[in-house]
């Protein structure tokens, strides 16, 4: 059985990568990018260093700095606008530049399609496989979490059913994809764990997945040697530069496997927590993390061991069962080191939750990802998997 591998034309890989900007868009034939970004990238100045590069290559070029955090339909209309207005009343924009964490590069991925195309989100999102090609995205991360670089994915929120939409497709994958380590070196360190336990996490569910291959068990298995232990060191000592480079490359390979081999059930569950509770999307993986995979291992016992083994948490001697009960610690363990908070601590009001849980269990279904978790979920089950979420310590 052969597997479709989707990649970037192009991939820069290392520290400085950014600064190939120029190169790319002229070896992807492109002559006026719209940098889309978000508020943060312009206070550090990341926005103007990129602006100034293109500059001084005599590059026209615009800027789009309103994505927010976890996108939604409404947010991204203002940048669709500018799309379709172009760089001025006789020249169009041919490509867009995402620089950012997942939030922008999703929202540039959206826009690509938008801007070209029209309709709305929603006539995008999944089961649609939407092949069509938007305007080449070169994707430039500065966190070390999402993966969206090198994924065929975007995740946007219908803001009029507190829905978030998995919208899937080769029509979602960037063009080029500068990974510059560098850039994550001012990350702090709420950001840096939410994206790091995302990563893990997209590691871990493409090893297990049902849709799991070849390739995306080897770009799987090497994202969670990287991570592992890194993740801790990039946490507590942010200009650590090994262990940034290792947690960059790691999320970017983990992008690879998952989206070569989807995500499973902690993504199904997380992504209506985030629409009804704005919670970061990386943080609702965190918090699902420990006890999505005590409910999985015995579907998947040997393949959840071998995530520990690569991970470092356990022996090559170790039996699978001890390696999972030191997996499903350690788990537990970064949350607790990384302060990830409860629900609760993040400010979600139980009544409402616990009103919910069946909607959120019936949207996680409906998005297809816990059908490839090695032991697939009732939606009476998942709505008990929230209250055990709500209960944990």
């Amino acid at each position: 059985m052969s597997n479709r591998i989707l990649l970037p034309r192009i991939m820069q890989v290392g520290a400085g990568a950014s600064k190939k900007t120029p190169q790319v868009l002229a070896a992807l034939g492109c002559n006026c990018p719209l940098i889309i970004t978000d508020p943060m990238m312009v206070t550090l100045g990341y926005a103007e260093n990129l602006s100034q590069l293109l500059k001084d290559a005599s590059i026209p070029h615009a800027i789009f700095s309103d994505t927010v955090p976890e996108p939604t339909e409404d947010s991204i209309t203002a940048g669709v606008e500018t799309v379709k207005a172009g760089y001025d009343a006789t020249t169009p924009f041919d490509s867009i530049i995402a620089l950012g964490g997942g939030s922008p590069i999703d929202s540039a991925k959206a826009i690509s399609i938008l801007g070209k195309f029209g309709g709305q989100m929603r006539d995008y999102k999944f089961p649609r496989d939407v092949s069509e090609e938007g305007l080449p995205v070169i994707a430039i991360p500065t966190t070390a979490g999402t993966g969206s670089e090198v994924t065929r994915f975007t995740i946007i929120t219908d803001d009029k059913v507190d829905e978030k939409m998995l919208c899937v497709g080769l029509g979602f994958m960037p063009a080029a994809a500068l990974v510059d380590y560098e850039l994550t070196l001012s990350v702090p360190a709420r950001v840096t764990a939410d994206t790091g336990i995302d990563a893990l996490t997209h590691a871990m569910e493409a090893y297990v997945s049902a849709k799991a291959n070849p390739y995306s068990d080897q770009q799987a298995l090497a994202a969670m040697r990287l991570i592992g232990p890194n993740l801790r060191n990039a946490y507590f000592e942010p200009h650590n530069h090994p262990a940034r480079e290792a947690m960059m490359l790691g999320s970017t390979l983990a992008g690879i496997a998952f989206s070569a081999a989807s995500v499973a059930l902690v993504h199904g569950m997380s992504r209506p927590i985030g629409a009804f509770f704005h919670v970061p999307h990386g943080m609702s993986n965190a918090m699902l993390l420990p006890t999505i995979t005590a409910f999985s291992i015995p579907a998947a016992v040997s393949r959840y061991a071998d995530c520990a083994r690569a991970m470092g948490v356990a022996q090559a001697q170790d039996s699978d069962d001890v390696a999972n009960e030191k997996l499903l610690t350690e788990l537990r363990a970064i949350n607790k080191e990384l302060s990830v908070p409860s629900l609760a601590e993040f400010g979600v009001a139980e009544a409402e939750f616990f009103e919910i849980r069946e909607k959120m269990a019936e949207q996680a279904l409906a998005s297809g990802s816990p059908n490839n978790n090695p032991r697939v979920p009732t939606v009476a089950e998942m709505v008990d998997l929230y209250e055990q979420v709500w209960n944990q310590e």
